[in-house]
């Protein structure tokens, strides 16, 4: 008994949209928890729409678990003041990707030491935007990169209710530094439940380069819309995504694929003894991420053809007299490339390993975009600072790239 007391924990949860007030909701239910969003007026509009709760005789955000039961929580607070980041014990971004630089610059100068920031999803790079923004701080404190969201879900009530639709068995997380792996993890498994399981992968730089968006997303849309095979004009039907991936769109997966590879490849060669396992290929992805669900998996565009998580689902497009035209400033381009491509792209770059299909579909995307990401076979562009490239925040060479993603 003498050991026993109260263990406090005071959780701050990011952003305003689906995954954040599932987190918010669940969270609140068991810890003292914070919720913050940044973007515009969501904040003060959330907790607006919290006053109303009493209307209808629900005290506080209603959650439905996956499981049929139903938590009934209210959070410490709302706010848009990133001074809130002073209390927390933990930090989660359920953010977008392009907007965690926003965050991490916005708690700067109140985290305190210690503090576990985790991202739900982390993309890729994060832990080397993360160390950037937070400057001496950094090494006091513990980044958790996690590969995904842990759950499908939405909100039915915005700012009142939501729902977990399922949730994964088992989830991949990296903890920089590695020091602090056990105590973060068990911090946030503690949050999460039983499931997801998180499982530790070695490093973050295993999650930055596993990201299966930054294949993904631009590879099929290059391989449907580039010029060899679109000549501009609007479609009479909605094409499929994943099940649409012709020969022409695998050769351009497998070619992102395996320059991706082969920059996990020079690292663990320049690295002794370090391990990029979980930087697996895309079709590896498929097998380990959908096993049972797809009808043929030989090859990765049977993968992709034949899931059946991916039934129905089309490009993203707008319609227009005569058909459909492709979304091409959807967030597949905008941010699968900023916050993924370019990522790895840099990180090629600086250690020499030739891309001759990520700047093909690089240089398609930045013109769909409007920037200008790459500049005569360099990430040089104008618009470099929007990026997750080390280049981004002064990473000029490997030596400097595995001193800040401390490997070595």
């Amino acid at each position: 008994m003498a050991d026993e007391k109260k263990n406090g924990l005071t959780v701050l949860v990011c952003g305003g949209g689906n995954a954040a007030q599932v987190a918010t909701a669940m969270f609140a239910s068991r810890y003292d928890t914070y919720a913050i969003s940044l973007y515009a007026d969501e904040g003060p509009r959330w907790k607006q729409a919290m006053c109303g709760r009493w209307n209808d005789q629900v005290n506080g955000m209603e959650l439905t678990l996956d499981t049929g039961k139903k938590l009934i929580s209210m959070p410490s607070d709302i706010t848009n003041d990133p001074s809130i980041a002073a209390k927390a014990d933990v930090i989660i971004l359920a953010v977008p990707s392009f907007a965690h630089g926003q965050y991490f610059e916005a708690f700067y100068p109140y985290i305190k030491p210690g503090t576990v920031v985790a991202c739900m999803p982390a993309r890729s790079g994060g832990d080397i935007l993360f160390n950037a923004k937070m400057k001496e701080k950094a090494d006091g404190l513990a980044f958790v990169g996690f590969e995904t969201l842990p759950w499908a879900c939405r909100f039915t009530e915005w700012g009142k209710r939501a729902t977990i639709l399922g949730t994964k068995g088992s989830i991949l997380a990296a903890v920089t530094p590695e020091s602090e792996s056990t105590r973060a993890i068990s911090i946030l498994q503690g949050l999460l439940g039983v499931f997801p399981a998180i499982t530790k992968s070695p490093n973050n730089l295993g999650i930055s380069l596993r990201n299966p968006g930054q294949v993904i997303h631009p590879g099929v849309m290059y391989g449907r819309w580039c010029p060899d095979k679109w000549d501009g004009k609007p479609v009479a039907d909605k094409p499929l995504f994943y099940q649409g991936v012709d020969d022409f769109s695998e050769s351009v997966l497998l070619g992102l694929s395996n320059e991706v590879q082969d920059v996990c490849r020079k690292v663990e060669s320049l690295v002794p003894g370090f391990s990029l396992k979980d930087a697996c290929t895309l079709h590896q992805w498929y097998l380990d991420s959908y096993k049972g669900q797809m009808a043929d998996d030989s090859t990765l565009r049977k993968s992709m053809n034949t899931c059946s998580a991916y039934t129905g689902l089309t490009h993203p497009l707008k319609e227009v007299d005569g058909g459909f035209m492709p979304d091409l400033k959807y967030r597949y381009i905008a941010e699968d490339i900023p916050t993924g491509l370019c990522f790895t792209r840099g990180l090629a770059e600086l250690l020499e390993v030739p891309t001759p299909t990520m700047d093909k579909v690089m240089t398609w995307g930045q013109q769909q975009l409007g920037k200008e990401f790459l500049k005569d076979g360099k990430m040089a562009g104008a618009n470099l600072g929007e990026t997750r490239a080390p280049q981004a925040v002064g990473i000029s060479t490997k030596e400097e790239f595995f001193k800040a993603a401390k490997i070595c």
